[in-house]
């Protein structure tokens, strides 16, 4: 197995960074990342207290297998559909799953969030798509985001929580973090009144220059 310590911190940096960005309460999510080359992804471990996770002790998993490659220590409940995100969206390399409290509350009325913010064209491109409740046996929840999902890096699932993804775990965190900021604008919109969607086109110059033209590198990560 490759050394892989700089993916084993920035796994363990994201599950750190979940309970500091109020996406989650005690163990209700979790972060994963992926080396396509060593065909290994590193995850949290199940039921663990965030302050206790470390680089050390992510759990290592064959991705082409689902070969838990270390003795002792369980991986999150959710590394199937991590382990079905990584083998089914070629350009993932990290996974975030939470029940932050915003998003989840239009997860659980089964709506989508509208693009109805230039926030929410810049980061996804679209609206946040709300998939239908599904049940958390085997594939099913993969198989549920695969066929909801649009160019967003997001999903509700109904009645369940947020998947973010992402071509790192910290790119998959910033896509988690920025739906529950959205949620609760919008959220707070609807006390208000009915949100405006944006008209496609306008949508797609925002999307445009936030990932062509914003930040130093040429992208908006």
């Amino acid at each position: 197995m490759a050394d892989n310590s700089l993916l084993r911190l920035e796994v363990a940096k994201a599950n750190w960074a979940l309970p500091a960005a109020g996406l989650v309460t005690m163990h209700s999510g979790n972060a994963s990342g992926y080396d396509p080359e060593d065909d290994i992804l590193y995850i949290k471990p199940s039921g663990m207290d965030y302050e206790e996770i470390t680089p050390e002790n992510v759990v290592p998993v064959r991705v082409s297998t689902g070969e838990v490659l270390i003795d002792g220590v369980r991986p999150s409940v959710d590394l199937p559909h991590h382990l079905f995100l990584y083998r089914n969206l070629p350009d993932v390399r990290g996974v975030i799953h939470t029940h932050s409290n915003y998003a989840t509350a239009f997860a659980a009325t089964l709506q989508s969030i509208p693009l109805c913010l230039t926030a929410i064209a810049d980061e996804f491109g679209a609206e946040i798509p709300c998939a239908p409740y599904v049940d958390n046996e085997g594939e099913h929840i993969g198989e549920a985001i695969l066929k909801y999902r649009n160019r967003a890096p997001s999903i509700l699932m109904g009645n369940h929580g947020v998947f973010a993804w992402g071509a790192s775990p910290r790119s998959a965190l910033k896509a988690a973090v920025m739906t529950e900021d959205v949620a609760k604008t919008v959220w707070l919109a609807k006390q208000i009144g009915e949100p405006k969607s944006l008209p496609p086109e306008e949508a797609e110059k925002w999307y445009d220059r936030y990932h062509n033209r914003y930040g130093q590198g040429g992208s908006g990560a």
